[in-house]
């Protein structure tokens, strides 16, 4: 889904554009030479345009930074309930199960 959400030409790559509107929406904003750089890098060098392997391999491979961010940024790296802090509250027998 996060794939298809930055294909904005629907042709099935993820181009500069595209990379650089994901990585504002992320809070993490690059220049042409940086996104250009990332691309090369994910790529190895061979295209300009991010493929859908290319993109899971860079989302489930060693360097998951990617990933991370975009989980903190859906708000699913973090527990939806804090914990509790100070000592847990007193218990009686009419609220054990």
């Amino acid at each position: 889904e996060k794939y298809m959400e930055f294909d904005l030409n629907n042709q099935g790559e993820i181009d500069l554009m595209s990379v650089k509107r994901m990585m504002e929406k992320l809070g993490a904003p690059k220049t042409h030479l940086e996104l250009k750089r990332m691309i090369s890098e994910v790529t190895g060098g061979v295209s300009d345009t991010i493929s859908y392997q290319d993109f899971v391999n860079v989302m489930l491979g060693k360097r998951s930074a990617v990933l991370k961010l975009v989980m903190m940024f859906e708000g699913k790296a973090s527990e939806s309930n804090p914990k509790p802090s100070g000592p847990p509250p007193e218990r009686d027998i009419a609220s054990l199960p």
